[in-house]
């Protein structure tokens, strides 16, 4: 995405703040169609910037305020802010990206995002107070295929995929880890998932 902004730093060095969203989509929301609108698939709505604009917040509102369909995706403790938002709409699903049960496996791949602890808290959260939730898996790394017994009770679904991200070969290659980026891999953690989804009683779909 970095190609489309002009930008020289590395990817997550910088931030484009766009302070007019609520405006644009307070025009656009009476002019379109209503469909399910992802809440995002490309950069964290609730990234740290996000608690002093409040961009996603006000666009959320607009959202549930004109009856849309909505899915959020975060690794954000932050989130629970807009508890009192969610709880005016039956269509919203919100969902935590956990990634790997271990913490320091996390630190690797993900070391500025928040801890597995604080996201497994968040997303607990959100379902005892009666929000829908989902976890989304993806991509698999090491040891994500201990989750399934920790988040049983504690979401409505799963969304699980391999890695995709060819950038994070080399990780693997440091980490002496080159067995468990391939397709044989996946395959057996597809397995072992799939089983303990049925025996714990979570509903999961694959995008592999």
């Amino acid at each position: 995405m970095r190609r489309f902004t002009g930008h020289k730093e590395s990817w997550g060095d910088f931030v484009d703040v766009k302070i007019n969203a609520p405006d644009l989509l307070s025009k656009e929301i009476k002019k379109k169609k209503i469909g399910t609108v992802w809440v995002s698939g490309v950069c964290d709505p609730y990234q740290p910037l996000e608690a002093k604009y409040r961009l996603s917040r006000k666009c959320l509102d607009l959202l549930v305020q004109n009856n849309w369909p909505v899915v959020i995706q975060t690794r954000s403790p932050l989130v629970l802010r807009d508890m009192d938002i969610f709880k005016k709409s039956q269509k919203i699903d919100v969902g935590l990206s956990i990634t790997t049960s271990n913490d320091a496996i996390r630190k690797i791949f993900e070391p500025k995002a928040p801890s597995i602890m604080e996201r497994l808290r968040t997303v607990e959260s959100l379902h005892q107070h009666g929000i829908k939730t989902y976890v989304m898996i993806a991509p698999i790394l090491p040891e994500a295929e201990q989750l399934i017994r920790i988040l049983a009770g504690k979401v409505d679904y799963l969304i699980i995929d391999r890695m995709n991200y060819h950038y994070a070969d080399k990780i693997y290659q440091q980490q002496g880890w080159g067995e468990k980026n391939t397709d044989e891999y996946f395959n057996l953690i597809r397995s072992t998932i799939a089983d303990d989804c049925v025996a714990w009683g979570v509903e999961c779909s694959f995008a592999y």
